[in-house]
């Protein structure tokens, strides 16, 4: 374990839940459902069989300046949005207003997918219109690092600019690489967390064909329902939540305030199938065990943990088995939710707003509930939370997992140790 201390002084989010973290949290913690039927017409002009999704609930290119955001595809509107708000609520200012050391500033911020709108309308426009009707901004908006790059810009961070790109644990190595960063001293702060933009016909589509969308269109608040007997797949969301993480050293030093501690990572691979997860849960359970030792935690510390749970048949029965691995006795007292039955699977996107989700838990002593979980699957094994649950006092440890196609698994830890807020 490294001696350097990572502490979360700033978070930011645009999400299926609300425009800020302060209103997602509270639909959050109401056990609000932000999936709806999609507001497009190609949904029935291509008769897609899944028609619903968790879209965010403001356009982020409202919230920008008008000339930037055309500039921007969904995906990087998206991550600028939280990231002023992030960026804000650590109290740091832009341009001459930003204190920090351009050297000693860094970002990380991941996605699944990218600019995949910019791609396909590119396309369109192309082979529609012509060549000379293709706009020169079609790269820089389309790659999959651009809202780092363009976060990187806005900050001026010089000490790196990265885009983790691992399916749908992609936030979550984001937040896993800003860590490493500080500790191995190439930066004092940094801008972590995934953003995600891509509802659009080509993913729902690619997606239903490998039967991994929920087809309850009729009831879209009711279809994601991790652990119940019925869930017949994720619904698609959208949304970016960044945080700002510093080295305690420099919060304390600025008198910051702080919402708990980044406290470890841990980072593994099925090697077992591109889509379907390792059945015997040994490989995710070695990602929580990697980010306990990395934290300097025992599983009887893990008061809580904010289940990747996408409301697929294998998927969530797998993860079960694997919390049971890796908390072993201590498994009774630990408490798991699933978030994503209230906000959709965000993809790259998704391991931010559960680590914050994770974070105000712990700050807040309150686990959101896991909604729709009607008829729970027998055999589980785990306490999963259907109403807000409290936690108790003194110090508390939380995980957040998340796990990907291509059997990409991560793990993060946080604690409400240092906390001052």
């Amino acid at each position: 374990m490294s001696s350097t201390t990572v502490v979360i002084t700033g978070v930011g989010g645009i999400t299926p839940l609300g425009e800020d973290v302060d209103s997602t949290w509270r639909a959050m913690l109401a056990g609000t459902s932000g999936v709806t039927r999609i507001d497009q017409p190609w949904v029935d002009d291509l008769e897609l069989p899944a028609k619903i999704a968790a879209s965010v609930k403001v356009d982020p290119a409202s919230l920008l300046d008008r000339v930037q955001a055309r500039r921007m595809d969904r995906n990087t509107q998206l991550a600028t949005v939280a990231c002023l708000e992030a960026w804000t609520d650590a109290g740091y200012g832009f341009g001459e207003d930003n204190p920090i050391d351009p050297e000693r500033l860094g970002v990380c911020i991941a996605t699944g997918i990218g600019g995949l709108g910019t791609l396909i309308n590119s396309w369109d426009t192309l082979t529609d219109k012509g060549v000379r009707r293709v706009s020169p901004l079609s790269i820089p908006m389309l790659m999959a690092n651009s809202a780092a790059g363009s976060i990187g810009l806005r900050l001026k961070a010089k000490a790196g600019a990265h885009t983790p790109v691992s399916a749908c644990a992609s936030a979550n190595e984001g937040i896993a690489l800003g860590l490493d960063m500080l500790r191995l001293g190439r930066a004092d702060v940094a801008v972590v967390g995934g953003t995600e933009g891509v509802i659009h016909p080509l993913p729902v589509a690619a997606f239903g064909q490998m039967q991994a969308l929920s087809r309850r269109n009729d009831e879209p608040e009711r279809a994601s329902r991790p652990w119940d007997v019925d869930r017949d797949g994720f619904v698609l969301g959208e949304g970016s939540v960044l945080f700002v993480i510093e080295t305690l050293e420099h919060a304390q030093a600025r008198g910051a305030k702080i919402y708990g501690e980044l406290a470890g990572a841990g980072i593994s691979n099925d090697a077992h199938d591109m889509v379907q997860p390792d059945p015997s849960g040994t490989s995710q359970a070695a990602a929580m065990t990697k980010a306990l030792r990395e934290a300097d935690l025992t599983p009887t510390d893990i008061a809580h943990i904010n289940a990747h749970a996408t409301s697929t048949p294998a998927g969530d029965t797998t993860e079960a088995k694997s919390i049971r691995i890796a908390l072993g006795d201590a498994t009774d007292n630990c408490v798991v939710t699933g978030t994503k039955s209230m906000t959709g699977h965000l993809l790259g996107g998704a391991g931010a707003i559960e680590s914050l989700a994770t974070v105000l838990a712990l700050r807040d002593r309150q686990v959101p509930p896991t909604i729709n979980l009607d008829n729970p699957e027998e055999g589980l094994g785990i306490d999963i939370a259907t109403s807000v649950r409290e936690l108790p006092s003194g110090d508390l440890a939380a995980i957040n997992n998340s796990f990907g196609f291509g059997g990409a698994n991560v793990a993060v830890a946080f604690t409400n140790r240092y906390a001052t807020s």
